[in-house]
């Protein structure tokens, strides 16, 4: 495990600083830039960082506020040879732990490093205190300590038990029906919890199944149904894919929203209904209103109170603690024990891109623990590794520390490899890696 992340362009410096560190018996990471640090930083590390101030592209201060994006609690140490009381005030006012004057004295350096992991660690075992004792249960239904989960239960917490309805955008895979189910749970209703689909049910079945249908209403219609509007009645309807309701229906739902009356199919009687709509979508529905796709009544009724999930993508640090999680969950579900998961294992979960989002790093736990993931992209079932293998995820990880260092450029990393971007684009494709477009590229 790494103690302590060390940044500094200065190659001669890192090194000094490095056995100065390992000497004491200290897990060192250097960088030698912000970029290539923060890629390999997670949320839930225990090291603290020391960092120069004043390096070409991103100093310092740009460190600070990338680290306050992944977890504003991580130890940032800045020392540089230029300091002066403004800017010693300033970076402690962004949120450094110390600010030292190079030549750093070793013994202080280490005494401060000592003091700022003792503070991490005790910190983040409050935090595995506070998600196993979880007193209001939002952290076990919203797992993760990144930034941006951190503001999204924050806001969850906000909004659960008022009185509107709600909208949930997010893409494929990232939890809305989750963040649904808290939000009913957790607020006020004691109805029923009652989602659909509107992309899973013909279009020709839908209206019978929101506004329910009296007998005789159309063919094969031969006793009276209530429909999912009026079973949630007290409670929360969830309404997924959105987006996916056809027009006729799309009108009839917007007079529920703002009258709170239904009529089943076939009726005539109005019967009101007092429940919370929340709707979910991967789309903008705004933009689909402009493109007459969606009614630009029913996007503005339903966009008041908006919820933003973050894709897996950006939560940095999550993955690990979810897979764990996951992992848990799906070896009870089969009668086994959890497997070992080991660090390679769990930094190559990190560097994948997801697509699918926490949905698809669930499917992978649930392959692990059969057996059945292939651990690094090519690991025997055995646990052992190929030599073609081991080289694949050793070239994969070479490469995307570069494009991270470079910034996503892939003509700067095809130069600091030395290969061609050619060479560099079709390794890229082996290996699964996503290229930023950029001037010139063909894509």
């Amino acid at each position: 495990m790494t103690d302590v992340i060390l940044v500094d362009d200065d190659a001669s410096v890192l090194d000094g600083y490095r056995e100065v560190l390992e000497l004491e018996g200290l897990e060192v990471a250097a960088h030698g830039s912000v970029a290539a640090a923060i890629a390999d930083l997670r949320a839930d590390t225990g090291a603290v960082i020391v960092s120069d101030v004043r390096m070409p592209r991103h100093d310092g201060f740009d460190l600070i506020a990338a680290v306050r994006g992944i977890d504003p609690d991580i130890p940032i140490v800045l020392v540089t040879g230029h300091g002066d009381v403004p800017m010693a005030l300033r970076a402690m006012r962004e949120g450094a732990w110390d600010f030292i004057e190079k030549p750093a004295d070793p013994l202080y350096l280490i005494e401060t490093i000592r003091k700022a992991r003792a503070h991490r660690q005790l910190l983040l075992e409050n935090r595995q205190l506070r998600l196993t004792a979880d007193t209001d249960g939002w952290e076990t239904r919203l797992i993760g300590h990144s930034a941006p989960v951190v503001a999204l239960r924050e806001k969850l917490k906000r909004i659960a038990g008022v009185a509107t309805d709600i909208l949930v955008i997010g893409e494929t895979g990232t939890g809305k029906e989750v963040v649904a189910r808290a939000l009913h749970d957790f607020g006020d209703r004691k109805g029923n919890f009652v989602a659909v689909n509107c992309g899973a049910i013909p279009e020709t079945m839908l209206e019978s199944e929101l506004f329910g249908h009296e007998a005789g209403a159309f063919t094969g219609a031969r006793e009276k149904r209530v429909g999912k509007i009026e079973h949630a009645d007290g409670g929360t309807l969830f309404l997924d894919e959105i987006e996916s309701m056809p027009t006729a229906a799309q009108v009839r739902l917007l007079r529920v929203l703002q009258e709170r009356v239904i009529e089943r199919l076939g009726s005539n009687t109005e019967r009101s209904v007092d429940l919370q709509v929340v709707a979910a979508t991967k789309a903008d529905l705004h933009q689909l209103a402009k493109q007459g796709q969606f009614r630009e009544d029913l996007a503005y009724r339903l966009d008041i109170a908006r919820i933003e999930l973050p894709p897996l993508s950006v939560r940095k640090g999550d993955v690990g603690l979810l897979f764990r999680h996951f992992l848990a969950l799906a070896a009870k579900r089969q009668g086994r024990t959890p497997p070992k998961v080991d660090t390679a294992f769990l930094a190559d979960l990190d560097r994948r891109p997801w697509p699918g989002n926490v949905r698809e790093l669930r499917n992978v736990a649930e392959r692990f623990v059969l057996g059945l993931e292939d651990v690094g992209e090519g690991r025997n079932f055995d646990g052992s590794l190929t030599l073609e293998e081991q080289m694949d995820r050793v070239e994969r990880t070479i490469i995307l520390d570069s494009l991270s260092a470079q910034e996503g450029r892939v003509g700067a990393t095809a130069d600091q490899l030395g290969i061609s971007r050619k060479t560099l684009y079709l390794k890229m494709r082996k290996h699964g890696i996503a290229a930023r477009a950029e001037d010139g590229d063909v894509t």
